[in-house]
Formats: C-alpha cells, sequence, structure tokens
C-alpha cells in the first residue's frame, strides 16, 4: 500500500512497553510493517508559540501535499507518451517515495534544528512558495505552447471544406502574378467527377480549357483547380453553387503558409525540448500528432509528403529529456522532502502539546498491509493506547469487540498523536 500511519506515544516505561505489544500484535497479525520514526531535539520555545505553529503546520501540510500533487500531474502531461515511466520519475532524493519514508532522516544542514521551530517552518515555507510560483510559471508557458500547437494541428484535421491546404497545394498548382488570369479551387463531390469534368469550361465565360486537376481527395469528395479570368469570378462561383461545386476562398501566398510552416516546426521544437519523445512512441502514433480522422491524400505530386508528414518524421529524431521534465523531477523531489520534514515537525509539535515537557516521546511509521486490515490496525492502536485519554476511551470502548489480551475499540478515535501520509500521488 502506498499509505502510512506516522504516530507517536509518550517515551516513558510503560508507553515503551505499550508500543512492544502494539509492535506484536500487528506483526501477528500481519496487520503493518512498523519502523522507528527519527525526530530531532528542537528547540520547543514556548507553548504559546506552539500552539500558533501547531495551527501554521496544518495548513502548511495541506499546501505542501497539493503542490506534490499538481507536480506530479504535470510530469504525467509532460510525459506524455512514456507515461508508464512517470513513477521512475517521482523519486526523492533518488530513491523511490517508499523507501524515502522508511528510511527518513532529518536533512539537519537544510533545516537546521538548532534553529527556532518558527525559523525552520519558515524556511520550508518558503521553498515551497518560491516552488509553487515557479511551476505555475513553467507550466503556463507549456499549456500556451501545447495549446498553440493543438490549434495549429487542428487545422490539418478535418475534411476539405475545413482543414488548411497549404501542405496540400503547391505553387505548381497555380496560375501566379497574372493580370488577368486566377486559379480557384473547387471541392467537387465524389459523384459528381464526370460532370465537373463535363460542364466545368462551361460554367462561365472566359474559363481556360483543359485547365482543372485534381490535387488532393479525402472520403467525401476531391479538390480540383480550374484557371479563369479574373472578371469572371463571381459568376463562375455563382454557377458551381448551383451544381453543387464549392469554391475554397483560398490564394496562394507562399510567404504565409512558409510562415505557418516555420511556426508549426518551431512550435514542435519547443515542446519537443521540454520533453523529447522517443521515435517508437511517434511511429506508433502519439497524442502529440494525433491521426487526421480525415485522410487527405495529395495527387499530380508522388514526391510531395502527406499532411503533416515531413514535421512528423523532424520529431522522430532523437530521445531525451528536457528542462521542463527535469526542472519537475528536481523540484517535485524537494517539495516532497520538505512535506515529510513537515510531517516529523507536526508529530514533534503535537507530541510536546499533548504529552507535555520535558520532551520525551517515540514516534512510529506504521505502514498498513491491506487497506482492508486499516480498521482492525486502527482498534489494536486505540486499545493499546487509550490509557492515554481515559476520558475519551470510556465513551467509546466496545466490550463486544476482543481479541486474546486487548480490549478494542470499535470508534475511531485518536488517543496518541497520529498523521496520514498517502503516496497514492496520482489518484
Amino acid at each position: 500500500m502506498s499509505e502510512f500511519w506516522l504516530i507517536s506515544a509518550p517515551g516513558d516505561k510503560e508507553n515503551l512497553q505499550a508500543l512492544e505489544r502494539m509492535n506484536a500484535v500487528t506483526s501477528k497479525s500481519n496487520l503493518s510493517y512498523n519502523t522507528k520514526f527519527s525526530i530531532p531535539d528542537f528547540k520547543v520555545g514556548t507553548l504559546d508559540s506552539l500552539v500558533g505553529l501547531s495551527d501554521e503546520l496544518g495548513k502548511l501540510d495541506t499546501f505542501a501535499e497539493s503542490l506534490i500533487k499538481r507536480m506530479a500531474q504535470s510530469v504525467v502531461e509532460v510525459m506524455e507518451d512514456a507515461k508508464g515511466k512517470v513513477p521512475e520519475n517521482l523519486l526523492a532524493n533518488g530513491v523511490d517515495l517508499t523507501s524515502f519514508v522508511t528510511h527518513f532522516e532529518w536533512d539537519m544542514a537544510k533545516y537546521p534544528a538548532k534553529q527556532p521551530l518558527a525559523s525552520v517552518v519558515d524556511t520550508l515555507e518558503k521553498q515551497l512558495a518560491q516552488i509553487e510560483t515557479d511551476l505555475k510559471s513553467r507550466t503556463a508557458a507549456y499549456n500556451t505552447l501545447k495549446t498553440n500547437l493543438e490549434n495549429l494541428e487542428k487545422k490539418s484535421m478535418g475534411n476539405l471544406f475545413t482543414r488548411t491546404l497549404s501542405d496540400i497545394v503547391s505553387k505548381e498548382d497555380f496560375v501566379l502574378d497574372s493580370e488577368y488570369l486566377i486559379t480557384l479551387l473547387v471541392i467537387v463531390p465524389k459523384p459528381s467527377y464526370t460532370q465537373w469534368q463535363k460542364t466545368y469550361e462551361s460554367l462561365s465565360d472566359m474559363v481556360v480549357p483543359r485547365s482543372t486537376k485534381l490535387i488532393a481527395e479525402d472520403n467525401e469528395g476531391g479538390l480540383f483547380t480550374v484557371t479563369l479570368f479574373r472578371k469572371v469570378i463571381d459568376d463562375f462561383k455563382t454557377k458551381a453553387k448551383e451544381n453543387k461545386f464549392t469554391v475554397r476562398e483560398f490564394y496562394y501566398d507562399e510567404k504565409e503558409i512558409k510562415r505557418e510552416r516555420e511556426e508549426l516546426s518551431r512550435l514542435l521544437s519547443d515542446k519537443k525540448q521540454q520533453y523529447q519523445t522517443s521515435c517508437v512512441a511517434l511511429k506508433k502514433g502519439s497524442s502529440t500528432f494525433p491521426d487526421h480522422k480525415v485522410k487527405v491524400t495529395p495527387l499530380g505530386n508522388p514526391d510531395r509528403p502527406a499532411a503533416g508528414q515531413t514535421d512528423r518524421e523532424r520529431e522522430s529524431e532523437g530521445e531525451g529529456e528536457g528542462p521542463l521534465l527535469r526542472w519537475l523531477k528536481v523540484n517535485f523531489s524537494e517539495a516532497f522532502i520538505a512535506w515529510i520534514h513537515i510531517k516529523a515537525l507536526r508529530v514533534f509539535v503535537e507530541s510536546v502539546l499533548r504529552y507535555g515537557l520535558p520532551v520525551n516521546f517515540q514516534a512510529v511509521l506504521l505502514q498498513p498491509h491491506k487497506k482492508s486490515s486499516t480498521k482492525r490496525l486502527r482498534e489494536v492502536l486505540n486499545s493499546v493506547f487509550r490509557h492515554l485519554d481515559q476520558v475519551a476511551a470510556a465513551s467509546v470502548l466496545d466490550a463486544s469487540v476482543e481479541i486474546p489480551g486487548l480490549q478494542l475499540s470499535s470508534h475511531d478515535y485518536f488517543p496518541y498523536v497520529y498523521f496520514h501520509i498517502d503516496l497514492g500521488l496520482l489518484d
């Protein structure tokens, strides 16, 4: 399970014996795996200051957990073509999260225990706030890039009525730089190909004979060129519409087409630099380059690539790890480490507030073996430590629930200090 319970009990002889009983019962019943959780001796300060820190740490705990979940989700989004590798990129100090938690050691260099508790908390707060600020900035830039790229890619999807034609047509398909002549693009339904060939020259005066050519087609129709005199454009469009031929409003502009292709290439390159997608993922068809719902086949030029083909092949060169993914990995680790330190601080503060001075308590980390065993584990803990809160225990203990040598609680109360750690960051 990716769940941990972090508890503490007073460190006197009676409670150390209670911890031993708890370990014996949970081990025998296969309820949890338990380890000591080391927390340094901090400067306590006043009890009033601890009460204030308790509230502040609670808010910081919630904020830190939310932050690392958002960062984990960002890793998923950036690694869109390699989601199966996400867990191996969500590490803390180079090890998996479970190993880090079960082998936790306080980082004295980063968070000196000799400083006042308020200073340690302030350091953690500023560190997480800076990570969140950077995360917002970086993910906003990435999402803008992704949206712009998707908008350009959408232009190359759909049918001949809606999609961009810049990656289908070529300069050779048009009569250019003529004062009198112009080439139009006309969409003709497939059943009407023969009718088009027979009638296009007579749809209007001044249509250039034998000037039509089929240059692309999709499932519904074909894209034909036709050349005519500029002065009869409006008349030709009217007659074409009457015959259910559709003139696409498209005028060949080499500079604009080049600009559009360069923009798509630039966006693809920028996105690749954030997280480089592997050749294998692209060849299988990735979400970065979705297959067109309607395939458009250019005709009349066998060397001309299909829509988007050149860019797709260009993107398949090389693989690696971009700066956004690297930043996410490094700072996810930093945020997660900070989060577990916050948990340790909360245990310390709450233990002092509950058990009093001098500071003397033992923290224990429990990892429940199965989700189904958590209720039984709670009952064992409540029974073992019921003496820590006799008033609450008296009101909730149920004498009908028993195991050998223990009186268990059927209710969910906490006579001991308790915190929950959930590593299910992608749930």
